[in-house]
């Protein structure tokens, strides 16, 4: 089972909003996940993200692996190098 560290879509028409959550990489995008880790708000200005830097390097010492946009995030964050 390969697992991602990915985007969920939340929100309104035309006001999206993530969570960023942990989840096999076979589930659809809004579908099951095994644990969430934060969230990400492109809306505001500038965009807005908080995560749970624990439990996001516990998730990546695992094997999960981020997506692109998460990846960008953690890197933001200074979660991953």
């Amino acid at each position: 089972m390969s697992v991602k560290i990915r985007l969920r879509r939340m929100g309104q028409k035309k006001a999206p909003f993530y969570r960023v959550i942990v989840a096999d990489s076979r589930a659809p995008r809004d579908g099951r996940f095994i644990d969430e880790i934060g969230t990400y708000n492109p809306g505001t200005d500038p965009s807005t993200f908080n995560i749970d830097e624990e439990a996001a390097k516990k998730w990546l010492a695992n094997g999960a692996q981020p997506t692109e946009v998460v990846a960008k995030l953690f890197k933001i964050a200074g979660i991953q190098k």
